[in-house]
């Protein structure tokens, strides 16, 4: 059994489970990423920091840490989906992709949260599919099987 005001890692979704605005089962301490401190990191230059290390979902989690009741949320959201972190990383992420190609990403890609690499692979594969379409490497751009579809069934409409 538990003792009253133990403090436990949980799981997220036992957390949120367990947490209930009307029964109080438990409270949630904000992890160190997220807090004063380490947002003053993030808004003086979050481009030097090992967002994987810190955690390699944090603006997944960071994000669902807004379902809980803490008097920092605000300032959380603000940190991790406007001002400091993402959007200021988000330049650099992309620019990389489009500069580095057929280079060596794996360090640069460490240090990236799993949202970022995301978005680093999806820079890259938009750049690799224009260098193939400028070489005239493309297939041949077709159109949809929607759009095929709605053209036969308008031309059997105006038959009838």
């Amino acid at each position: 059994s538990l003792v009253q005001g133990s403090k436990l890692e949980l799981p997220l979704w036992l957390a949120k489970g367990l947490h209930d605005s009307k029964r109080r089962i438990i409270s949630v301490e904000l992890p160190k990423v997220y807090k004063e401190a380490w947002r003053t990191v993030f808004s003086a230059d979050a481009n030097v920091v090992d967002l994987h290390k810190m955690g390699p979902y944090y603006y997944g989690f960071g994000s669902q840490l807004l379902n809980f009741d803490n008097t920092e949320n605000p300032q959380i959201a603000q940190s991790i989906l406007q001002a400091s972190t993402f959007v200021s990383r988000f330049r650099r992420v992309m620019d990389s992709s489009q500069n580095t190609y057929n280079e060596d990403t794996s360090q640069l890609l460490a240090r990236l949260d799993e949202l970022e690499r995301a978005l680093f692979r999806a820079g890259q594969k938009g750049l690799h599919d224009f260098q193939r379409w400028e070489k005239g490497q493309a297939a041949q751009i077709t159109a949809s099987s929607l759009l095929r579809n709605y053209g036969k069934r308008k031309l059997a409409e105006g038959e009838a």
